[in-house]
């Protein structure tokens, strides 16, 4: 049944109606057990219905991406704090004019790290340029977490090759909007982390994992771990920063405690140029 039949169901339509109409209002919806269920909030969010919910996080990106053909990803992580070299910049100059001195050294890192930002833009454009004109069914896409930062320099470095890409971001205490360079039927917001992580893994072929945070490691460990333990198929994992990564974390330490075997240290590899992270996911799907 085409998609518009749906909704000349009445009983679908008012019910939604409904439910737009107290939200335009401000009416909050009081338990009403004559509500149709699939639109009743006040049992959607139920704790017993959390399996529900997780149902409908896995079912409704998978759906809308397949339905455009989003079968591979190349998945890009990253810091959602560093920013474009002309914003960084532009903080600095104003920071240095008001005489603010943590501002100001504040900004100079963002500057030290927007080269970051650039690269995971550069990469971006890649990607899009060199899959335009390949096969449907072997074509691949960007996906990022859909936030700021690292997130937005990939999509925006698609945006700007003329390319489509996704974004799977995630409601947070102090929300952030998916950012702009997102193709917009591709944006997806997602409140389990667990949910959206999956999301990453199903269609992904490679992962690029830049410079972040706590998130940014969390996403990292888990790929490599669901690798490891063959969870999942290999993909090639690039750690972008070389400098960064080494100094952030010791794997060797790892090895030498017995805690991973030796083998599993060539399950990722350090790079620091967009073409040679672009060059690396070629060879590896070449050599396989």
């Amino acid at each position: 049944m085409d998609q518009i039949e749906y909704w000349k169901d009445r009983r679908l339509a008012d019910a939604w109606a409904t439910l737009q109409a107290h939200a335009q209002q401000g009416v909050p919806l009081a338990p009403d057990p004559s509500r149709l269920a699939f639109a009743d909030p006040e049992f959607l969010l139920r704790r017993e219905t959390r399996g529900i919910r997780f149902q409908l996080e896995l079912l409704k990106p998978d759906l809308a991406q397949h339905e455009q053909g989003i079968e591979n990803t190349v998945v890009v992580f990253g810091s959602a704090r560093f920013c474009s070299e002309e914003a960084a910049r532009e903080l600095l100059a104003r920071a240095e004019a008001s005489g603010d001195k943590p501002a100001s050294a504040r900004a100079q890192t963002l500057l030290r790290n927007a080269r970051y930002y650039e690269a995971a833009r550069a990469f971006g454009g890649l990607v899009a340029r060199h899959c335009a004109d390949w096969p449907a069914s072997e074509q691949l896409f960007v996906c990022t977490g859909g936030g700021p930062g690292i997130m937005e320099a990939a999509n925006r470095g698609v945006h700007e090759a003329g390319g489509r890409s996704v974004g799977l971001s995630i409601a947070l205490p102090r929300e952030e909007a998916p950012n702009p360079y997102i193709t917009p039927s591709l944006s997806f917001k997602f409140h389990y982390f667990a949910l959206r992580k999956m999301h990453f893994m199903m269609r992904a072929k490679a992962l690029v994992a830049f410079p972040g945070g706590f998130g940014t490691l969390d996403e990292l460990f888990e790929t490599i771990t669901l690798i490891q333990t063959r969870k999942a198929k290999p993909v090639p994992v690039i750690l972008f920063g070389t400098d960064y990564w080494q100094r952030l974390f010791n794997p060797q330490v790892l090895v030498d405690e017995g805690a991973i075997s030796d083998s599993d240290l060539q399950l990722f590899q350090y790079l620091d140029d967009p073409q040679d992270a672009w060059d690396a996911i070629q060879l590896f799907y070449n050599s396989h």
